[in-house]
Order: structure tokens, then sequence, then C-alpha cells
């Protein structure tokens, strides 16, 4: 059985007297068991070397799935970048697995994992990547992207999101990339710190919302989501280059969290420091703003040249936790930013997320109204 729930169409609106109502959709998600999905991590990437290890002892095969001998348990090894492949202990190929036995752990760097271990070689060095029920791979994710102690509801929309995330990521890879469908940092993917940062809570939002993600028009969407807005999120078109049809502006419920109100103060040579081009600056100026007052368009002004920067431009190249500030000037000439939220202001507010939560709103209610007009359905393996 195929079936998608429309949760723009289903969940009571979150205003009024009455948003807090849940609706006991979850009786009709009872979704079939679901094919596993593996997911290819890159913990490391194009290094040198990499310290690897298990738990239990481990099996260590090569390229072609011969064995090769076996790693002993709770010993550490260094898999090394050698001409022509990689060198692990006493072996060498072009790429080797590591697969604990029993219910065994992986060690990687500094962190174990669940799953196996790939390390392959690669144009500047060697990259270990580790495989890994995407289920699993979701018990830490959510501990590390949330409070394992917040409400169980915002885990659970959490869950759904990430999880969502992590197959788009999968599927735009999927012809880009041969070694691995993600990484673990937060800059680009989603916070992965192995089974360091599982709890019974994250445990219970995964296996609570198994198999489940949100699609638009049928197909998987980009569930991005950021620590606060401050208010307000944002249209993706104000801050991206792009037109999903389901990021659109909604009212948020992080205004009382202190984070996400910040000041950042700068001199006019720090500024010139990570804007190049533009000389000693004299001006910052706030162009152009999006209908919440985000700033969409920021002219930096030097001695030597003019800088525009746009969009998500604004934030990353001054490092700010957000484009939704005002500046002004301090008396000694320098620069000073006053702003709300904490990331892009796109999709769901993870504080928004626990405010709601707290407030009564179930998961479903909460996703729907952050990704506007899309459909919850189980997945389908590939």
């Amino acid at each position: 059985m195929k079936f998608k729930v429309l949760l723009g169409s289903l969940l009571s609106p979150i205003k009024g007297q009455h948003w807090w109502v849940t609706l006991l959709l979850w009786i009709a998600l009872v979704a079939p068991a679901q094919a596993s999905v593996i997911l290819r991590v890159a913990i490391e990437r194009d290094v040198n070397q990499v310290k690897v290890g298990s738990s239990t002892t481990a099996t260590v095969k090569d390229s072609t799935g011969r064995t090769l001998g076996e790693l002993p348990a709770n010993n550490a090894f260094y898999a090394q970048a050698v001409p022509g492949g990689v060198a692990l202990d006493k072996w060498q190929s072009g790429l080797f697995w590591i697969e604990p036995t029993g219910k065994g752990f992986v060690y990687i760097g500094d962190r174990w994992y669940r799953g196996r271990t790939l390390v392959v070689a690669t144009e500047k060095g060697l990259s270990a990547v580790n495989w890994v029920d995407m289920e699993e791979y979701l018990y830490s994710v959510i501990g590390g992207e949330m409070d394992a102690q917040w409400p169980q509801e915002a885990l659970k929309a959490q869950a759904i999101a990430a999880r969502t995330y992590a197959l788009y990521e999968r599927e735009k890879q999927r012809n880009r990339n041969p070694i691995y469908d993600l990484g673990d940092t937060p800059d680009r993917w989603q916070i992965y710190k192995g089974v360091s940062s599982e709890t019974p809570t994250t445990y219970a939002a995964v296996d609570g919302t198994a198999g489940q993600v949100l699609t638009y028009q049928n197909q998987i969407i980009l569930s991005v989501f950021h620590a606060c807005s401050g208010g307000h999120t944002e249209n993706v078109e104000d801050v991206w280059q792009s037109k999903e049809p389901y990021l659109r502006a909604v009212q948020d419920y992080d205004q009382n969290i202190s984070e996400c109100s910040w000041v950042k103060t700068f001199s006019p040579s720090e500024i010139s420091s990570r804007i190049s081009g533009v000389g000693n600056v004299k001006d910052v100026v706030p162009e152009a703003f999006s209908p919440f007052q985000s700033v969409k368009v920021l002219k930096i002004v030097g001695d030597k040249g003019t800088k525009v920067l746009q969009g998500e431009e604004v934030r990353t190249a001054l490092r700010l936790k957000s484009t939704r500030f005002r500046v002004t000037r301090g008396a000694d000439g320098s620069f000073i930013l006053q702003g709300l939220g904490y990331g892009h202001a796109l999709g769901m507010s993870q504080w928004g997320a626990y405010n709601l939560a707290r407030r009564g709103a179930n998961h479903l209610q909460i996703l729907g109204h952050y990704y506007q007009g899309v459909a919850l359905t189980p997945i389908q393996a590939k």
C-alpha cells in the first residue's frame, strides 16, 4: 500500500485560540515495513591518514570483497595514503572495508559510529566513509541538531526533516560523487557525531517516525532548517537563487530565545580583511530588504572600491548569525550590527519547533507550518 498525507490541507492552522488541538493523523500512518536505506557519510575527506578501529573483532576486506584478515577489538590503526592506494596494518589496497562482528561499532578519527567503514584512496589522499543504516544515522543526527531533552514532538519533527534532507542530498549526490552521499558537518550537511549523541529520546523520535519523509508533488523536498529566525522565516528567493514553492515565509515562535538576539561590532579594518578589493572600509549600507526586514543586498564602500553582497552571501561573508540586522556607527568609527535570528531563516526554526511543542503542537502540525503544501510519505528505497 502506498499513500501520502497532505500536511497543509489536514493540519489545523497554528493560530487562534484553538490551534493546538491535535489531529490523530498518525493512526492513518501505519506504513508497511520499509526497505533499509544505507547512507554513505564521509567522516574524513582527502586526508593523508586516519585512525580506524572497531569495538569488536573486525573483518578487513578489499575491493573484491575478499577477506584479508582481522583487526583485534579496541585497537587503533592508522590507514595511510600511499602511492596507488591505502596502507592499513600489513595490507595495501585501493580500498578497505572494516566490518565489525556482532553488534560492534567502528572507530573513525576520534568517534565511534554504527555500521561499517570504507577507507578509499582519492586524488588528494584518502577518505573514510561510514556506511550506515539511515535510521541509525538519524539516532545520532537528532541529538546533534537538537537538545535531546527537548519535547518529543519537536524531536520527531526534526527526525522527519533530517531524514528528508538526507535523502534529498543522497539523490543529488548520486551522479556527482561516487564515494559519499553526505558529510558530517553543519556547514553543508547535518551534525553527525556517531553514537556519542544518541539517547533514548532520539531513539524514540526516530523509531516513532520511521520511514516518513516530506514530499511536494511526489518529490522529496529540500527540508532545510535553522536554529531560529527571530520572529519570521523568509521566502527562499529572498535568500537563495532558487524557487522551492514549499519554502515560504511564515510567522515564527522563537522571539524569546536569547541566542537569537545578537550584536556584532566590526572595525573598518576587520571588514576590509574579510571583503577583498575594497581597501579601507568607509561605509556599510543595507540597500535592499526582504518583506520581513532581512538584508538582501549589502553594499561595502571602501577607498579602493565597492562590493555588493547579496542573499546568503551577506551572512557568510561577514560570518554573521543572520541577515536580519541593522547597522549603526560607534563613536570610534566601528560598525555595530544588531540582529535577530541564527541561520538562513528558511524552513523549520528549531527553536520555533521547541516552543510550538511546548504549547501543544504535534510534530505534524510543526512540519505543516514550516513547509507549505507538503505531504508526509513513506520512503521508497532505491
